[in-house]
């Protein structure tokens, strides 16, 4: 009877123990729906504000309820799917996802924010915050931090895997400018030693260039831009940007795709450009998206 009733009780023990994870789930299911509807209501608010102020205002409000969201346990595996105005990306090996989001001026510029949310084993919240200090980095090419972000809302995360270095991320980000011209930004992340770098000196362009930590593109805003990785070539592949008129060179307002491309592909442990790819431009929902979102224009899920 011992040998029948031990085996019984050590699987009524771990029936006991996985319907109480899974009505804890549901548990925190339902607190972080109820957060998400929340902050979609601060967005809605947000984006149809009069004025700066009360714009960020607002977004001060819903940094306070993102955060707050996120303390609940099982916060890492909820979607947020219904904030269809912030970005929330998860790196393809799982370990962290980036929140990122912009704020519209009546000005016409952007101003952006974002945290990066580790995986942890034990549940508990770990952020980095992401401090958009574009209008002090002088120079795009800078290695920068958490504290010191070229901001951006970022669509697309791709591990950067290297033989006897530790992985970085390549961040695909649409970076809206003025209310003359867009960026997108080629952006490599790496965690160091508790603390993150963004930048590395990995893209390398035509014969005797500078190989630079960081790309960013400008063009006029009125049109779009592909910026995707394209598995099937295994490349980063981007539209190849040129003025209307050779006269207006470095004026971007007057830049726009010349219908053809170029890409990135790892080649050992750089990322080599590679001009006039024979690709064929497959429609992608991102590139519409990412033109010129507009408070009026931004999709909002009833």
């Amino acid at each position: 009877m011992k040998k029948v009733f031990k085996p019984f009780l050590i699987l009524f023990l771990i029936s006991c123990v996985a319907t109480n994870v899974s009505a804890q789930l549901n548990r925190d299911s339902e607190v972080l729906n109820k957060y998400q509807d929340s902050l979609l209501k601060i967005t809605r608010t947000l984006f149809s504000a009069p004025d700066n102020a009360a714009r960020f205002s607002q977004n001060a409000n819903f940094i306070r309820t993102l955060v707050t969201a996120l303390k609940t346990p099982s916060s890492f595996d909820f979607a947020f799917d219904s904030l269809q105005t912030i970005s929330v990306v998860k790196s393809p090996d799982n370990t962290f996802r980036i929140f990122s989001w912009y704020v519209p001026t009546v000005e016409g510029t952007y101003r952006f924010f974002g945290t990066i949310q580790m995986a942890t084993k034990d549940g508990k919240l770990k952020l980095y915050p992401l401090i958009d200090e574009t209008d002090q980095i002088k120079d795009n090419n800078m290695i920068t931090t958490g504290k010191q972000w070229y901001g951006a809302r970022y669509y697309e995360i791709i591990p950067l895997v290297v033989s006897g270095q530790s992985t970085s991320y390549v961040l695909l980000g649409w970076k809206g400018h003025t209310n003359k011209t867009s960026k997108k930004v080629i952006e490599v992340l790496t965690f160091k030693n508790e603390d993150l770098q963004l930048g590395k000196a990995i893209f390398q362009g035509s014969k005797n260039t500078e190989v630079k930590n960081r790309i960013v593109f400008e063009y006029n805003k009125l049109n779009s831009m592909t910026l995707r990785l394209d598995k099937k070539e295994q490349m980063i592949v981007f539209d190849h940007l040129a003025p209307f008129d050779p006269n207006m060179e470095g004026n971007f307002e007057y830049y726009a795709s010349d219908s053809s491309f170029d890409g990135y592909r790892l080649v050992g442990n750089q990322l080599k450009l590679i001009e006039n790819i024979e690709l064929k431009n497959d429609p992608n929902a991102k590139d519409d998206f990412y033109i010129d979102p507009k408070p009026k224009d931004m999709p909002v899920k009833n």
